[in-house]
């Protein structure tokens, strides 16, 4: 199977830089996958799993979001977040999930629901990754 170049960056980090044969995006209508030769693409992607497939191996980590561009056989993600299993602070998603549930439960005029429903979202994408919900 035929590689091209990946590369993962975070506001905090290079996450990720290799040579992959496939990686699949949770894209804002659904998830999709890029392989070699894929067409020039610029996207958004929403919150769920990066899944990358290298040689025999797939690696799955979770994603708060961000945008992808494809040319020329290299793709460039630019993620909100980027964390493997083993990354993922598993109190501090429950502690995220929790004041997300009460925030939006409060029906205060002074919450900012978007925001509250968007932390509630990504605390249960990593928790469901983890298997903790």
């Amino acid at each position: 199977m035929k590689e091209f170049e990946l590369e993962i960056i975070t506001p905090s980090k290079v996450a990720y830089k290799g040579k992959v044969n496939a990686v699949t995006v949770p894209g804002t209508l659904g998830s999709f996958q890029i392989l070699f030769n894929h067409a020039p693409l610029l996207s958004s992607f929403e919150i769920g799993r990066i899944k990358i497939k290298q040689g025999e191996s797939t690696s799955e980590f979770t994603t708060g979001g961000g945008t992808v561009e494809v040319l020329d056989n290299r793709v460039l993600i630019l993620a909100d977040s980027f964390e493997s299993k083993e990354e993922i602070d598993v109190e501090r998603a429950k502690n995220a999930y929790q004041r997300a549930k009460e925030r939006l439960s409060s029906h205060s005029k002074d919450i900012d629901i978007p925001r509250a429903e968007a932390a509630l979202a990504r605390a249960i994408n990593r928790l469901k990754f983890t298997g903790s919900l």
